[in-house]
């Protein structure tokens, strides 16, 4: 049996509500983020994180950085210092602000 046009209809409406949703939260997490490192007075311009779009953000990190805080913070990213946005958490945005602060004061 063929289901009806305004199943369909209903279920896009609920998929585009949930997308927005989605979108926003990651939007939230590179705002936090931009902000708590501009809070700790973290040297650069760290305006790229909230101009960037998509699930993931290229942090402007080297790759000793990533190297130091894996090792340091246990925060995971690629070499080249993309993160994930949509796997990171308003909790846990002042531990990766902190260990990006120190991996650029302390690491070159």
């Amino acid at each position: 049996m063929a289901l009806p046009y305004f199943y369909f209809r209903g279920m896009y409406n609920e998929w585009t509500i949930e997308l927005k949703a989605m979108a926003d939260r990651i939007i939230s997490m590179r705002r936090q983020l931009f902000d708590a490192l501009r809070a700790r007075g973290t040297p650069g311009d760290w305006s790229h994180i909230i101009k960037q779009i998509g699930m993931f953000t290229f942090t402007g990190v080297n790759s000793k950085q990533v190297a130091f805080m894996t090792e340091e913070y246990h925060i995971y990213m690629t070499s080249d210092g993309r993160i994930s946005m949509a796997g990171l958490s308003a909790k846990r945005v002042p531990h990766l602000a902190d260990a990006i602060h120190a991996a650029i004061t302390r690491v070159s």
